[in-house]
Protein backbone atom coordinates (compact mmCIF):
# COMPACT_ATOMS: atom_id res chain seq x y z
CA UNK A 1 0.00 0.00 0.00
CA UNK A 2 1.36 3.33 -0.77
CA UNK A 3 0.35 5.97 2.02
CA UNK A 4 0.85 9.80 0.58
CA UNK A 5 1.65 12.40 2.89
CA UNK A 6 2.06 15.41 0.51
CA UNK A 7 0.41 18.33 1.63
CA UNK A 8 -2.70 19.57 -0.55
CA UNK A 9 -2.27 23.10 -1.31
CA UNK A 10 -5.25 25.66 -1.26
CA UNK A 11 -6.86 26.40 -4.20
CA UNK A 12 -6.78 30.35 -5.31
CA UNK A 13 -10.00 31.13 -6.71
CA UNK A 14 -9.39 34.03 -9.28
CA UNK A 15 -12.84 35.02 -10.52
CA UNK A 16 -16.35 34.98 -8.56
CA UNK A 17 -18.74 32.64 -10.29
CA UNK A 18 -22.41 34.36 -11.06
CA UNK A 19 -25.67 32.50 -11.99
CA UNK A 20 -27.68 35.68 -13.82
CA UNK A 21 -31.71 34.11 -14.03
CA UNK A 22 -33.83 36.20 -15.55
CA UNK A 23 -36.98 35.26 -18.31
CA UNK A 24 -36.20 38.58 -20.74
CA UNK A 25 -32.63 37.19 -22.67
CA UNK A 26 -32.05 40.98 -23.45
CA UNK A 27 -31.30 41.17 -19.66
CA UNK A 28 -29.12 38.73 -19.56
CA UNK A 29 -27.23 39.34 -22.52
CA UNK A 30 -26.40 42.83 -20.91
CA UNK A 31 -25.77 41.31 -17.98
CA UNK A 32 -23.04 39.06 -19.45
CA UNK A 33 -21.86 41.59 -21.64
CA UNK A 34 -21.61 44.20 -18.50
CA UNK A 35 -19.64 41.80 -15.91
CA UNK A 36 -18.58 39.10 -18.42
CA UNK A 37 -14.74 40.24 -18.21
CA UNK A 38 -15.44 40.09 -14.39
CA UNK A 39 -17.14 37.08 -13.17
CA UNK A 40 -17.19 33.92 -14.65
CA UNK A 41 -20.78 34.51 -16.06
CA UNK A 42 -23.76 31.53 -16.44
CA UNK A 43 -27.05 32.87 -17.48
CA UNK A 44 -30.46 30.27 -17.37
CA UNK A 45 -33.60 32.13 -18.75
CA UNK A 46 -35.73 30.28 -16.33
CA UNK A 47 -35.61 28.34 -12.64
CA UNK A 48 -35.71 25.09 -14.07
CA UNK A 49 -32.43 25.98 -16.32
CA UNK A 50 -31.12 27.34 -13.46
CA UNK A 51 -31.72 23.91 -11.31
CA UNK A 52 -29.85 22.23 -14.20
CA UNK A 53 -26.96 24.49 -14.12
CA UNK A 54 -26.54 23.79 -10.82
CA UNK A 55 -26.39 20.60 -10.79
CA UNK A 56 -22.83 20.76 -12.09
CA UNK A 57 -21.91 23.82 -11.18
CA UNK A 58 -21.81 25.82 -7.80
CA UNK A 59 -21.86 29.20 -8.16
CA UNK A 60 -20.88 31.80 -5.58
CA UNK A 61 -23.63 33.99 -6.25
CA UNK A 62 -26.89 33.79 -7.80
CA UNK A 63 -28.78 36.63 -8.99
CA UNK A 64 -32.36 36.93 -10.31
CA UNK A 65 -35.09 38.34 -11.15
CA UNK A 66 -38.23 38.56 -8.87
CA UNK A 67 -40.72 38.42 -11.50
CA UNK A 68 -40.63 35.95 -14.06
CA UNK A 69 -43.19 33.31 -15.80
CA UNK A 70 -44.60 30.37 -13.10
CA UNK A 71 -42.47 30.62 -10.43
CA UNK A 72 -41.18 33.87 -8.91
CA UNK A 73 -37.62 34.48 -7.72
CA UNK A 74 -38.25 33.98 -3.95
CA UNK A 75 -39.86 30.96 -4.64
CA UNK A 76 -37.06 29.60 -6.82
CA UNK A 77 -35.08 30.74 -3.77
CA UNK A 78 -37.14 29.07 -1.74
CA UNK A 79 -36.66 26.11 -4.03
CA UNK A 80 -32.60 26.13 -4.00
CA UNK A 81 -31.58 26.71 -0.51
CA UNK A 82 -33.08 23.60 0.29
CA UNK A 83 -31.25 21.04 -1.94
CA UNK A 84 -27.86 24.12 -3.00
CA UNK A 85 -27.74 26.52 0.55
CA UNK A 86 -24.10 27.44 -0.37
CA UNK A 87 -24.55 30.35 -3.19
CA UNK A 88 -25.18 33.44 -1.82
CA UNK A 89 -28.96 35.02 -3.62
CA UNK A 90 -29.24 37.79 -4.86
CA UNK A 91 -33.23 39.65 -5.79
CA UNK A 92 -33.52 41.58 -8.40
CA UNK A 93 -36.89 43.35 -8.96
CA UNK A 94 -38.65 46.69 -9.54
CA UNK A 95 -41.37 45.64 -6.82
CA UNK A 96 -40.37 47.47 -3.68
CA UNK A 97 -43.50 46.83 -1.57
CA UNK A 98 -43.02 45.36 2.29
CA UNK A 99 -44.32 41.86 1.13
CA UNK A 100 -41.74 41.37 -1.04
CA UNK A 101 -38.98 42.02 1.45
CA UNK A 102 -40.77 39.89 3.91
CA UNK A 103 -40.95 37.29 2.02
CA UNK A 104 -37.10 37.58 0.28
CA UNK A 105 -35.74 37.86 3.47
CA UNK A 106 -38.48 34.43 5.11
CA UNK A 107 -38.64 32.48 2.65
CA UNK A 108 -35.75 33.12 -0.17
CA UNK A 109 -32.94 34.07 2.37
CA UNK A 110 -31.57 36.11 0.39
CA UNK A 111 -28.50 37.69 0.67
CA UNK A 112 -29.14 41.29 -0.35
CA UNK A 113 -32.01 43.10 -2.20
CA UNK A 114 -31.46 45.06 -5.79
CA UNK A 115 -33.68 47.70 -7.52
CA UNK A 116 -34.18 47.18 -10.99
CA UNK A 117 -32.73 48.72 -13.74
CA UNK A 118 -29.94 47.80 -12.04
CA UNK A 119 -26.71 49.94 -11.60
CA UNK A 120 -23.22 48.09 -12.83
CA UNK A 121 -21.28 49.77 -9.48
CA UNK A 122 -24.16 48.49 -7.24
CA UNK A 123 -24.28 44.88 -9.09
CA UNK A 124 -20.18 45.15 -8.63
CA UNK A 125 -20.30 45.64 -4.73
CA UNK A 126 -22.71 43.10 -4.05
CA UNK A 127 -21.56 40.53 -6.29
CA UNK A 128 -17.62 41.51 -4.08
CA UNK A 129 -19.05 41.44 -1.10
CA UNK A 130 -20.33 37.69 -1.59
CA UNK A 131 -17.18 36.32 -3.10
CA UNK A 132 -15.64 37.48 -0.04
CA UNK A 133 -18.28 36.19 2.25
CA UNK A 134 -18.34 33.00 0.73
CA UNK A 135 -14.70 32.80 1.06
CA UNK A 136 -14.59 33.39 4.47
CA UNK A 137 -16.87 31.28 5.06
CA UNK A 138 -15.46 28.31 3.06
CA UNK A 139 -12.32 29.02 5.03
CA UNK A 140 -13.91 28.90 8.29
CA UNK A 141 -15.20 25.42 7.57
CA UNK A 142 -11.46 24.32 6.71
CA UNK A 143 -10.36 25.50 10.18
CA UNK A 144 -12.92 24.55 11.93
CA UNK A 145 -12.94 20.88 10.61
CA UNK A 146 -8.95 20.85 11.57
CA UNK A 147 -9.81 22.15 14.93
CA UNK A 148 -12.36 19.36 15.77
CA UNK A 149 -9.67 16.91 14.36
CA UNK A 150 -7.05 18.60 15.94
CA UNK A 151 -9.43 18.06 19.28
CA UNK A 152 -9.82 14.70 18.72
CA UNK A 153 -6.12 14.23 18.40
CA UNK A 154 -5.35 16.24 21.59
CA UNK A 155 -7.80 14.21 23.40
CA UNK A 156 -6.27 10.89 22.31
CA UNK A 157 -2.49 12.36 23.07
CA UNK A 158 -3.19 13.41 26.78
CA UNK A 159 -5.08 10.17 27.33
CA UNK A 160 -2.34 7.83 26.15
CA UNK A 161 0.42 9.94 27.64
CA UNK A 162 -1.03 10.03 30.89
CA UNK A 163 -1.21 5.87 30.46
CA UNK A 164 2.18 5.56 29.54
CA UNK A 165 3.64 7.81 31.22
CA UNK A 166 1.60 6.82 34.63
CA UNK A 167 2.43 2.91 33.82
CA UNK A 168 6.13 2.53 34.34
CA UNK A 169 5.84 4.63 37.40
CA UNK A 170 3.64 2.48 38.97
CA UNK A 171 6.22 -0.78 38.31
CA UNK A 172 8.59 1.66 39.45
CA UNK A 173 6.67 2.49 42.85
CA UNK A 174 5.71 -0.94 42.84
CA UNK A 175 8.88 -2.59 42.52
CA UNK A 176 10.91 -0.35 44.99
CA UNK A 177 8.23 -1.26 47.79
CA UNK A 178 9.58 -5.48 47.03
CA UNK A 179 13.11 -3.94 47.02
CA UNK A 180 12.79 -2.57 50.78
CA UNK A 181 11.08 -5.87 52.05
CA UNK A 182 13.41 -8.17 50.27
CA UNK A 183 16.36 -10.11 51.64
CA UNK A 184 17.18 -12.14 48.92
CA UNK A 185 20.45 -10.52 46.71
CA UNK A 186 19.24 -12.34 43.63
CA UNK A 187 15.63 -10.65 44.02
CA UNK A 188 17.13 -7.35 44.52
CA UNK A 189 19.36 -7.88 41.26
CA UNK A 190 16.08 -8.94 39.74
CA UNK A 191 13.91 -5.93 40.55
CA UNK A 192 16.81 -3.43 39.72
CA UNK A 193 16.78 -5.26 36.29
CA UNK A 194 13.06 -4.58 36.10
CA UNK A 195 13.13 -0.68 37.70
CA UNK A 196 16.10 -0.02 34.22
CA UNK A 197 13.42 -1.64 32.48
CA UNK A 198 10.60 0.82 33.24
CA UNK A 199 13.43 3.44 33.39
CA UNK A 200 14.32 2.84 29.60
CA UNK A 201 10.69 2.63 28.90
CA UNK A 202 10.13 6.39 30.52
CA UNK A 203 13.07 7.73 28.88
CA UNK A 204 12.52 6.48 25.31
CA UNK A 205 8.40 7.57 26.13
CA UNK A 206 9.85 11.09 26.61
CA UNK A 207 12.39 11.35 24.03
CA UNK A 208 9.69 10.41 21.34
CA UNK A 209 7.61 13.65 23.00
CA UNK A 210 10.20 15.55 22.14
CA UNK A 211 10.65 14.19 18.72
CA UNK A 212 6.96 15.10 18.20
CA UNK A 213 7.28 18.15 19.90
CA UNK A 214 10.27 19.26 17.27
CA UNK A 215 8.74 17.63 14.19
CA UNK A 216 5.54 19.21 14.86
CA UNK A 217 6.54 22.54 15.90
CA UNK A 218 9.86 23.06 13.87
CA UNK A 219 10.84 24.91 10.98
CA UNK A 220 12.91 23.23 8.11
CA UNK A 221 16.60 23.95 7.85
CA UNK A 222 17.20 22.72 4.49
CA UNK A 223 21.34 21.84 3.78
CA UNK A 224 23.16 19.16 1.52
CA UNK A 225 22.81 15.56 3.06
CA UNK A 226 24.81 12.18 2.55
CA UNK A 227 23.10 9.12 2.87
CA UNK A 228 25.94 7.78 3.29
CA UNK A 229 26.73 9.96 6.45
CA UNK A 230 23.46 10.29 7.49
CA UNK A 231 23.09 6.04 7.80
CA UNK A 232 26.83 5.57 9.78
CA UNK A 233 24.78 8.05 12.40
CA UNK A 234 22.12 5.70 12.83
CA UNK A 235 23.92 2.87 12.96
CA UNK A 236 26.01 4.29 15.81
CA UNK A 237 22.90 5.02 17.74
CA UNK A 238 21.58 1.94 17.43
CA UNK A 239 25.11 -0.27 17.61
CA UNK A 240 25.45 -1.68 21.05
CA UNK A 241 21.80 -2.71 20.88
CA UNK A 242 22.34 -4.04 17.69
CA UNK A 243 25.40 -6.21 18.83
CA UNK A 244 23.76 -7.23 22.06
CA UNK A 245 20.57 -8.88 19.74
CA UNK A 246 23.40 -10.33 17.18
CA UNK A 247 21.76 -8.20 14.31
CA UNK A 248 23.96 -6.93 11.13
CA UNK A 249 23.77 -4.10 9.57
CA UNK A 250 24.08 -3.27 5.75
CA UNK A 251 24.17 -0.49 4.14
CA UNK A 252 24.15 0.37 0.48
CA UNK A 253 24.07 3.99 -0.78
CA UNK A 254 24.29 5.22 -4.55
CA UNK A 255 24.73 9.30 -4.71
CA UNK A 256 26.04 10.76 -7.44
CA UNK A 257 24.20 13.96 -6.76
CA UNK A 258 23.09 16.89 -4.31
CA UNK A 259 20.29 15.98 -2.32
CA UNK A 260 19.06 19.16 0.08
CA UNK A 261 16.84 18.15 3.17
CA UNK A 262 16.62 18.90 6.79
CA UNK A 263 18.71 16.76 8.46
CA UNK A 264 16.86 16.51 11.74
CA UNK A 265 13.51 16.12 10.34
CA UNK A 266 14.97 13.44 8.16
CA UNK A 267 16.89 11.31 11.04
CA UNK A 268 13.45 11.36 12.92
CA UNK A 269 11.60 9.79 10.16
CA UNK A 270 14.99 7.12 9.50
CA UNK A 271 15.89 6.47 12.99
CA UNK A 272 12.08 5.16 13.91
CA UNK A 273 12.22 2.86 11.16
CA UNK A 274 15.19 1.43 11.97
CA UNK A 275 14.45 1.30 15.63
CA UNK A 276 10.80 -0.59 15.03
CA UNK A 277 13.17 -3.13 12.83
CA UNK A 278 15.54 -3.57 16.00
CA UNK A 279 12.60 -4.09 18.15
CA UNK A 280 10.06 -6.59 16.01
CA UNK A 281 13.13 -8.91 15.22
CA UNK A 282 12.38 -12.63 15.07
CA UNK A 283 14.22 -13.89 18.99
CA UNK A 284 14.50 -17.40 17.62
CA UNK A 285 16.31 -16.07 14.55
CA UNK A 286 20.07 -16.92 13.94
CA UNK A 287 20.83 -14.71 11.25
CA UNK A 288 19.08 -11.22 11.66
CA UNK A 289 19.73 -8.22 9.20
CA UNK A 290 18.78 -4.97 8.81
CA UNK A 291 19.52 -3.38 5.44
CA UNK A 292 19.72 0.36 4.60
CA UNK A 293 19.75 1.69 1.15
CA UNK A 294 19.65 5.36 -0.78
CA UNK A 295 19.48 5.85 -3.90
CA UNK A 296 19.58 9.41 -5.40
CA UNK A 297 18.15 10.68 -9.03
CA UNK A 298 16.90 13.29 -10.84
CA UNK A 299 16.14 15.42 -7.17
CA UNK A 300 14.43 12.35 -5.51
CA UNK A 301 15.90 10.13 -2.86
CA UNK A 302 14.78 6.66 -2.49
CA UNK A 303 15.48 4.76 0.66
CA UNK A 304 14.70 1.27 1.57
CA UNK A 305 14.68 -0.35 5.34
CA UNK A 306 14.57 -3.71 5.28
CA UNK A 307 14.73 -6.24 7.48
CA UNK A 308 14.09 -9.95 8.71
CA UNK A 309 12.01 -10.16 11.62
CA UNK A 310 8.24 -10.73 12.97
CA UNK A 311 6.23 -8.73 10.20
CA UNK A 312 2.77 -6.95 10.26
CA UNK A 313 -0.09 -8.96 9.48
CA UNK A 314 -1.96 -7.01 6.39
CA UNK A 315 -4.59 -6.47 8.94
CA UNK A 316 -2.85 -4.06 10.67
CA UNK A 317 -0.90 -2.12 8.05
CA UNK A 318 -3.42 0.26 7.73
CA UNK A 319 -2.94 1.10 11.26
CA UNK A 320 0.72 1.23 11.82
CA UNK A 321 0.71 5.27 11.42
CA UNK A 322 -1.52 6.08 13.95
CA UNK A 323 -0.65 7.79 17.52
CA UNK A 324 0.09 5.13 20.16
CA UNK A 325 -1.33 1.89 17.81
CA UNK A 326 0.86 -1.22 18.66
CA UNK A 327 0.89 -4.12 16.19
CA UNK A 328 2.31 -6.04 18.15
CA UNK A 329 3.00 -7.06 21.61
CA UNK A 330 6.59 -8.19 21.63
CA UNK A 331 8.50 -5.30 22.48
CA UNK A 332 7.13 -2.46 24.74
CA UNK A 333 7.42 0.40 22.73
CA UNK A 334 5.43 3.89 23.28
CA UNK A 335 3.39 3.55 20.00
CA UNK A 336 4.42 7.06 18.97
CA UNK A 337 7.75 5.92 16.74
CA UNK A 338 6.06 5.39 13.32
CA UNK A 339 3.75 7.98 13.82
CA UNK A 340 7.02 10.38 14.06
CA UNK A 341 8.18 8.98 11.20
CA UNK A 342 4.89 9.69 8.97
CA UNK A 343 5.18 13.15 10.64
CA UNK A 344 8.45 14.11 9.74
CA UNK A 345 7.72 12.63 6.06
CA UNK A 346 4.81 14.89 5.93
CA UNK A 347 7.28 17.59 6.38
CA UNK A 348 9.67 16.62 3.72
CA UNK A 349 6.66 16.01 1.32
CA UNK A 350 7.69 12.10 1.18
CA UNK A 351 5.71 9.36 0.71
CA UNK A 352 5.97 5.42 1.88
CA UNK A 353 5.21 2.38 0.33
CA UNK A 354 4.99 -0.57 3.21
CA UNK A 355 5.37 -4.21 2.17
CA UNK A 356 5.18 -6.81 5.09
CA UNK A 357 4.11 -10.42 5.74
CA UNK A 358 3.57 -11.49 9.02
CA UNK A 359 7.07 -14.37 9.95
CA UNK A 360 8.96 -13.46 6.92
CA UNK A 361 9.78 -9.42 7.71
CA UNK A 362 8.73 -5.59 6.56
CA UNK A 363 10.52 -3.27 4.00
CA UNK A 364 9.50 0.58 3.92
CA UNK A 365 10.24 2.36 0.52
CA UNK A 366 10.77 6.00 1.25
CA UNK A 367 10.51 8.63 -1.77
CA UNK A 368 11.48 11.97 -0.70
CA UNK A 369 12.32 15.13 -3.30
CA UNK A 370 14.99 17.37 -2.80
CA UNK A 371 14.78 20.88 -1.45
Amino acid sequence: MIINFEVMSETKLEKPIVLYVDDERNNLMEFKESFGADYEVLLAVSPDEAMEILKTITPHVIISDHRMPFMTGIEMFEKIKQKYPEPLRVLLTGYGDVQVLTDAINKGQVYRYIKKPWIEDEIRNVVMDAFANTQTRVALEVRNRELEEAYKELDRFVYSVSHDLRSPLMGIMALAGFLQKSQNLEEVNEYGELIVKNINRLDEFITNLLEYYKVKRGELTISSLSFEDLFKEIFEMYEAEMLDNNIRFEMDVKQHEDFRGDKLILLVALQNFFSNSIKYQKLENRNKFIKLSAHVLRGEAVVVIEDNGIGIDKEFQHRIFEMFYRASSQAVGSGIGLYNAKLALSKLGGEVELESAAGVGTLFTIKIPSK
